[in-house]
């Protein structure tokens, strides 16, 4: 990341990075499994049978507290709607809160989702006790109730209660509002918008506002909002059976915000990072910023994409395993790198909320490389006088190098392979680049042969493109290297014009522009490339 904020610091206004999105789940621990059930119907409250009327009683207690606590409390209660997004329908009673400077629960939605609960069967053959039921695991469709809720300490948050057996529970909150109301406790001025911060009084306290959430804090306050909202069990059951919570991290998202000043021309880098990124972010280099080993048996997906969420509005998304990161700039004013897991055991991580320190330090390591790997690419230009420079040979001591044209189709198809080859930290040896280029172009031995490739890396070696791994005969492209192979291959694959012009923009319509315009216009886009290849082989 040091070398991208190198990159554009005279452009960014402050540089940040925070948990983004957190869902956990919630789970009764002491009521998970069917034999504990069983245990607390009979052993705690004395039922002697497990029946379906039975925890349907349940149910309607808590169902009954739910409408009284509305009914008390004037919070509006509704059933949600088919194609309504909850989070704009409660935003003007959450504005409402904020203007009173009101804490506590502020709306209340039902809706009739799938859910895990119990299935109870009478046994196919008689038992010597005569109240034995069969308790398993399903998944059926009934009520859950959405409290939306104004927390003093995280911000806003969703709880999300399940109104059956055993009564999961669900939460979600977001960092930026827990550093929000931080810097409010501590009277700093900020300027937010679209859950980004734009603007701080102080940095230093906005990085520190956003380490200090941690799985404590988290517990506290949900400890807090679930014995207030959950389902009630009296002080003998809870005196006799384990009924706290367990909380485990369903998904989470750490971000990367590089806050740019305004007036820079913002949405160019992201198009840039784009393109690069869909042609040199391959599955090798996807395993690499994740670092997990690219073999067989590797579950999920590795891919690029860019999506379209709105119009003017795409993202980059990188995949791998069940997690993904993802690129996108909003407002002219901030880029965000973003990195989002479902499934923490693709980091070696554990799922608890009490590993949420571990799942920072892990992520951050990610997103740096994440960093890193697009600053080299986004730091290249056209520099005439070193492509006039590698044009001529060069002696080092006795041995003279020829010179490198950016024309030769040897030497970039070369750097071609060598910049996706990043598997190898050793380097590779000739006769593995032999292989890749040969596989990878379709070429026959005859037409490009092992002494060939010899050849040409002796001349990019003796231009200090290219170097050995110590005394191996092995090859990896130096910094130098990696810019000039990506400024080659920019006259080569025209990556500036057509890839981004199909990815960001609409092709001229021909019935609003005459053809003959757009065919004098790509003629001059074209003779101009070509002029400037003919005066570096020139020269």
């Amino acid at each position: 990341m040091e070398r991208f904020i190198q990159l554009f610091a005279d452009f960014l206004a402050l540089v940040y990075h925070c948990f983004d999105r957190i869902v956990i789940h919630g789970y009764l621990s002491g009521l998970s499994r069917p034999e504990q059930v069983v245990y607390f119907f009979r052993q705690v409250l004395g039922i002697p049978m497990v029946s379906k009327e039975i925890l349907s009683q349940r149910t309607n207690d808590y169902r009954d507290w739910v409408e009284a606590y509305a009914r008390n409390h004037n919070i509006p209660m509704e059933w949600a709607e088919k194609g309504t997004r909850k989070e704009d329908y409660v935003l003007p009673a959450l504005r409402r809160m904020e203007k009173k400077n009101a804490y506590g629960v502020y709306f209340i939605f039902k809706s009739m989702e799938q859910g895990r609960t119990f299935r109870i069967g009478v046994p196919k053959f008689p038992t010597q006790d005569p109240n034995h039921r069969i308790l398993a695991h399903q998944r059926s469709r009934f009520t859950h109730y959405y409290f939306y809720i104004r927390d003093a300490v995280l911000g806003p948050i969703l709880v999300r209660v399940a109104s059956f057996f055993p009564f999961h529970a669900t939460y979600w909150l977001n960092g930026h509002s827990f550093i929000e109301q931080e810097l409010k406790r501590k009277q700093i001025g900020f300027r937010k918008n679209d859950n980004a911060f734009l603007a701080v009084d102080s940095v230093d306290e906005l990085q520190a506002a956003a380490d200090r959430l941690s799985a404590e804090i988290i517990g506290k306050q949900l400890d807090y909002w679930t014995f207030l909202l959950g389902p009630k069990f009296s002080k003998k059951e809870r005196s006799q059976m384990n009924l706290s919570r367990f909380y485990a991290i369903a998904q989470i998202e750490y971000c990367r915000n590089f806050i740019f000043k305004r007036h820079f021309p913002i949405h160019k880098i992201f198009e840039r990072s784009c393109e690069l990124g869909l042609w040199r972010l391959t599955a090798h280099r996807i395993s690499e910023i994740f670092g997990v080993r690219l073999n067989k048996r590797l579950r999920g997906k590795l891919a690029t994409v860019i999506e379209q969420i709105e119009h003017g509005h795409h993202v980059f998304r990188a995949y791998g395993k069940n997690s993904f990161l993802k690129q996108y700039e909003k407002f002219s004013r901030f880029l965000r790198n973003e990195l989002c897991s479902n499934n923490l055991r693709d980091f070696g991580l554990k799922k608890g909320l009490n590993h949420l320190d571990a799942v920072r330090k892990r992520f951050q390591i990610i997103t740096d490389r994440f960093a890193d790997c697009q600053a080299p690419w986004l730091n290249v230009h056209v520099d005439f006088p070193l492509l006039q420079r590698l044009a001529l040979p060069v002696t080092i001591g006795t041995v003279r190098y020829p010179g490198i044209k950016i024309h030769d189709t040897r030497t970039i198809r070369l750097m071609e392979v060598l910049l996706h080859g990043g598997t190898t930290l050793g380097g590779w040896t000739a006769r593995q680049i032999h292989e890749a280029v040969v596989t990878t172009f379709r070429l026959s031995e005859k037409t490009y042969g092992l002494n060939q490739l010899r050849y040409d890396l002796r001349k990019l070696k003796g231009h200090g493109l290219l170097e050995r791994d110590g005394s191996r005969y092995a090859y990896h492209l130096t910094a130098k290297g990696v810019q000039v192979a990506l400024l080659f291959l920019f006259f080569h694959q025209r990556l500036c014009g057509p890839l981004a012009n199909s990815r960001f923009h609409h092709k001229p319509d021909p019935k609003h522009c005459p053809k003959s315009k757009l065919e004098v216009a790509y003629h001059k886009a074209d003779t101009a490339i070509q002029d400037i290849v003919d005066l570096l082989a020139a020269a």
